[in-house]
């Protein structure tokens, strides 16, 4: 009886902790999860002429990859269902019922792009915002314009959702879901750049097409942030290593095609299907910005 007793009390003592820890995950992440921004209100001209717009499309449906998350029609879906991690779901962008289009102000439009944030300054979840936080106003004025003319849809894809594991996760640091806390929100605006096939606009374009984000900071790859174990690592892209050997029209071609010039079909992971969508000079430019990054070996993170 008194082995049942002790036992008893040290079930309980476990159960207890594992409580007060539940509570402290819920209540760390729930901090984070809800932490309102101030965000400094940037004036920003939406457009409205032809070209315009059509830029916006262009961004929006290549480099941008918003059609990745949002759907074709923007209409918002479920794009990501890990149980007991998270649930994420993208939102309506268009007018439609249940979509944000009817009530979003230009200035909405500009908190939740570049900062990663609601109209109450809450963190939007898996929105990469730290990507789109360096597009020229020029370039965001154009989506915003773009994103407005987009047919209305009714649909009210419905909430996402950090569960218990996930929230654990994203305490310790394993899951990164907030651009909102990676964003300097009082930085000066980006400067204009000018497009073309250079480095410099390449430089533009890998930053907000978000290579980084599974390359890693200094484009040397190694194993992509929340992949599953069986996905092989993401390309070296620094001088002397995967791209070693490559001409720009061999870049061009692998990024068209998914193919590089090895005959190696690239990783579903790797986004060239929207890509390989940028003209020549714009693959051009990337490729050249690439050479000029300083080589280095692969990440082991």
């Amino acid at each position: 009886m008194r082995i049942l007793r002790w036992l008893g009390i040290g079930v309980g003592v476990i159960v207890g902790l594992l409580l007060i820890a539940v509570a402290g995950v819920y209540v760390a992440s729930s901090a984070r999860l809800n932490k309102t921004y101030k965000v400094p209100e940037e004036q920003i001209a939406i457009p409205n002429d032809a070209a315009s717009i059509e830029r916006g499309r262009y961004l929006v449906t290549t480099v941008g990859q918003c059609v990745d998350c949002h759907g074709e029609n923007l209409a918002g879906r479920e794009f990501l269902n890990a149980p007991g991690i998270i649930r994420a779901v993208s939102a309506n962008l268009t007018a439609g019922k249940g979509g944000v289009g009817a009530r979003f102000s230009d200035a909405d439009w500009v908190r939740a792009i570049r900062h990663g944030v609601t109209p109450e300054g809450r963190p939007l979840l898996i929105m990469p915002s730290q990507n789109y936080n360096q597009l020229s106003a020029q370039d965001l004025g154009a989506i915003i314009a773009y994103v407005k003319t987009v047919p209305p849809v009714d649909q009210e894809p419905g909430t996402s959702q950090v569960q218990l594991f996930g929230r654990a996760l994203f305490v310790v640091g394993q899951i990164d879901a907030l651009a909102a806390e990676r964003i300097d929100h009082s930085a000066p605006a980006p400067a204009p750049i000018v497009p073309g096939a250079t480095s410099a606009y390449g430089n533009y374009l890998v930053t907000i097409g978000g290579c980084a984000d599974c390359h890693g900071a200094a484009l040397a790859g190694g194993l992509v942030p929340g992949a599953p174990p069986s996905a092989p690592p993401a390309a070296n892209l620094t001088p002397q290593s995967e791209l070693s050997g490559w001409t720009d029209a061999d870049f061009i071609q692998t990024m068209r095609t998914g193919v590089n010039p090895a005959g190696k079909h690239l990783n579903a992971f790797m986004p060239y299907k929207y890509i390989g969508l940028l003209s020549d000079d714009e693959l051009r430019a990337i490729y050249l910005y690439l050479q000029t990054i300083p080589p280095q070996t692969m990440s082991a993170k």
